[in-house]
């Protein structure tokens, strides 16, 4: 069955192009120009990945984002914000809010594609091989729950996207291990190319700051040049 992306986004030339490109790789491509139209074709049609814009009429992407991760049933969806590039807020935000990847204009569309693919890969591959529930694990006074997406420290409840809980699960589950940055791109967000690191350093400093943590003492370790590691 032909996986269905959902193009939300109210330039119509890049509509079509992004349309011809994915029906091209034998994708059904549903479109909607505007967020309040967009949100609701995500609810119904269930998409298995959306290309979400930011700067949309009747509700931005943003918004659209807020609420799709808020819903149960496309907590999980993956999304790949499209921003401008002079939005690097926009970017922060989205990441924070839960967008799995961010793709800045004036792009690449086999770059898109390219991640379109690599997302819909990692998707397949925990759905076909989903790991199982384990112990919770204490790290001094943290304690992440990997069955129930809870992480507490020093029994005070943290509040984290999903991408962040993903990344922090990796960390405390390969204790003591340097992963790279690299490494860390494609066990969480499914790829390992285009040198978009900084995606994994905005989380990384993201989690500091929730974990009350500063570089110095953190209990994320920064292996310089390589990347990161629970101490």
């Amino acid at each position: 069955m032909r996986k269905k992306i959902l193009v939300i986004e109210d330039d119509r030339h890049i509509v079509e192009l992004i349309r011809f490109n994915l029906e091209a790789n034998d994708y059904e491509v549903e479109t909607s120009f505007d967020g309040k139209e967009g949100l609701m074709k995500a609810l119904g049609i269930r998409p298995d990945l959306i290309i979400l814009d930011i700067m949309i009429p009747e509700i931005d992407g943003l918004g659209v984002l807020n609420r799709l991760r808020v819903e149960e049933s496309t907590k999980r969806l993956p999304i790949i914000m499209l921003t401008a590039k002079s939005s690097e807020m926009d970017k922060i935000v989205g990441l924070e809010i839960g967008a799995d990847d961010y793709i800045t204009k004036p792009f690449s569309i086999n770059e898109l594609i390219a991640r379109v693919k690599a997302h819909l890969r990692r998707t397949q591959r925990e759905q076909e091989h989903p790991k199982p529930a384990t112990r919770t694990i204490a790290i001094k006074n943290l304690v992440v729950d990997l069955e129930t997406y809870e992480v507490t420290k020093s029994g005070t409840p943290v509040k984290l996207s999903l991408k962040e809980f993903e990344l922090l699960k990796t960390l405390v589950e390969n204790q003591g291990k340097v992963l790279t940055r690299n490494q860390l791109l494609d066990e969480i967000w499914g790829y390992d190319f285009y040198g978009e690191t900084r995606t994994v350093d905005v989380h990384i400093r993201h989690l500091r700051s929730k974990l009350d943590d500063d570089e110095e003492e953190s209990l994320i370790d920064t292996v310089r040049g390589i990347g990161y590691k629970i101490k």
